[in-house]
C-alpha cells in the first residue's frame, strides 16, 4: 500500500506554471482544465472540453510542431489511462520539447470520485519508461515538486511525471467552453494575428 497522498491539485497546477515564460500547456479534460484556470487564464492555455484520451497526443503534435516552444500537458489520471497508446507514440517521436504530467487523485472525479486503476496499483511511470520514456518521476513531496518544475521548462525531453495529489474536489473555475474561441486565441498566441 502506497503513502497517502497530501499535495493538493490547484497548489501543485500554480508550482507547475509559476514563471512560465511561453510555456504552452495542453489541459486534460475536466479537473486539470479547471485547475489550470484556477491558476490563471492565458493565451498559451489549450483546453479540452472532451476527447477524453488525447491529450498527450495533442500535446505531442504541438511539440512535433513548435519544436522551439515548451510543451506541457497537464492531464488526470482517468484522462491518461484512456489514452496509454500515446506513451509509447510520444516515446518513438522523441520530441525533445515535450513534458506530460499526470495529476493523479486516484479518481474518476468528473463521474463521482470512483477509484481509477491507480488506486488499484497500476503504475504510470512505470508504463512510461516501459514504453521508452527516458526521464520518469513520481512527486509524492513539496521537495520532489520543487526539483521537478525547473526540470518541465529545461530537461531535454520527452519527460513524463505522475504528481500524487489528494481527492478533494476544489470548487469549479471553468474557463471558456467555446472550442473555436479557444482554437483562434491559442494559435493567435503562438503563432500571431492572421494577416
Amino acid at each position: 500500500m502506497s503513502t497517502p497522498a497530501t499535495l493538493e491539485r490547484r497548489a501543485v497546477m500554480r508550482k507547475l506554471l509559476a514563471d512560465r515564460g511561453d510555456l504552452l500547456v495542453v489541459a486534460g479534460l475536466g479537473s486539470t482544465t479547471y485547475d489550470l484556470a484556477a491558476a490563471g487564464d492565458h493565451p498559451l492555455n489549450f483546453y479540452l472540453w472532451g476527447a477524453m484520451g488525447g491529450a498527450a497526443m495533442i500535446g505531442l503534435g504541438l511539440a512535433l510542431a513548435q519544436p522551439s516552444r515548451r510543451v506541457l500537458v497537464a492531464t488526470g489520471d482517468g484522462e491518461m489511462l484512456m489514452g496509454l497508446g500515446a506513451l509509447a507514440t510520444i516515446a518513438v517521436q522523441r520530441p525533445k520539447n515535450l513534458a506530460v504530467v499526470v495529476i493523479d487523485n486516484e479518481r474518476y472525479a468528473e463521474t463521482g470520485l470512483q477509484e481509477t486503476h491507480t488506486a488499484q496499483g497500476c503504475d504510470l511511470a512505470g508504463i512510461a519508461a516501459s514504453a521508452g520514456f527516458a526521464t520518469v518521476h513520481t512527486v509524492r513531496t513539496e521537495a520532489e515538486l520543487a526539483g521537478l518544475v525547473p526540470m518541465l521548462r529545461q530537461a531535454p525531453g520527452p519527460l513524463f511525471a505522475v504528481i500524487k495529489v489528494t481527492p478533494d474536489r476544489p470548487p469549479f473555475v471553468l474557463p471558456s467552453n467555446d472550442g473555436v474561441y479557444i482554437k483562434n486565441r491559442f494559435r493567435e498566441a503562438v503563432l500571431g494575428a492572421p494577416g
